[in-house]
């Protein structure tokens, strides 16, 4: 009987032993995607995410950051055909996350509409009535599930950034949706790589793009 205790024991701390290891990989990986400004090793780190969120298939958060990877690259690819299947792939990642979640939460709510901006940034003119849907929808979501979280500003703020002027758009529509995610980015703690953090340095830069207003 004790025998079979101990077994038992031993097998629940390997279980949590292993249920911990994805986390110093997935946080190096993630930052190393993350910060680097080189598209060859930004498509090498997140092909490094998409393998950890495989081994470690029964993690939301991993199938996270491999959806997440899969959507910035698509913004830095040229053919439109490409930035498609990056967001395939993406999406994909993310259903697998509310999957494991068992249902959705502010973060998979805030991913959802970062994916569907990129879906409708490749063909604005044919995708701006289901997408711009989309992605406000998912954002009303996640301002219901938690109206804290910055990501939800930070994407309001780029998408006002990237809109022009006449259609409602430009730095200064787009100022006050950055000052509010920088705030709240000041607030939160950040470093826990299973409660995502990214965008806050990404808010930084736009912020001072905006504050040069472009002469007309």
């Amino acid at each position: 009987m004790k025998k079979i205790i101990l077994m038992w024991a031993m097998a629940l701390t390997v279980t949590a032993v292993q249920a911990q290891d994805f986390k110093p990989m997935l946080e190096k990986t993630f930052l190393a995607f993350d910060t680097t400004q080189d598209q060859t090793v930004k498509v090498e780190q997140a092909n490094k995410l998409a393998l950890i969120a495989k081994k470690w298939d029964n993690e939301w958060v991993t199938h996270y950051y491999a959806a997440y990877s899969k959507g910035v690259l698509s913004h830095y690819e040229k053919d439109a055909a490409k930035r498609d299947a990056y967001l395939d792939e993406a999406d994909k990642e993310r259903e697998d996350a509310v999957s494991i979640l068992k249902k959705e939460n502010d973060e998979t709510y805030v991913l959802a509409a970062m994916l569907a901006n990129m879906r409708m940034a490749i063909d604005p003119m044919n995708r701006w009535q289901k997408y711009g849907k989309v992605f406000s929808d998912n954002l009303e979501s996640a301002k219901d599930a938690n109206p804290d979280n910055p990501r939800m500003y930070y994407l309001q703020g780029t998408s006002k950034f990237f809109t022009p002027k006449a259609y409602g758009g430009g730095k200064k529509t787009a100022l006050p949706y950055f000052e509010k995610a920088d705030a709240l980015f000041a607030k939160e703690p950040g470093g826990d790589i299973t409660k995502p953090y990214w965008g806050k340095y990404q808010t930084k830069y736009f912020l001072a793009q905006c504050k040069h207003e472009d002469k007309d």
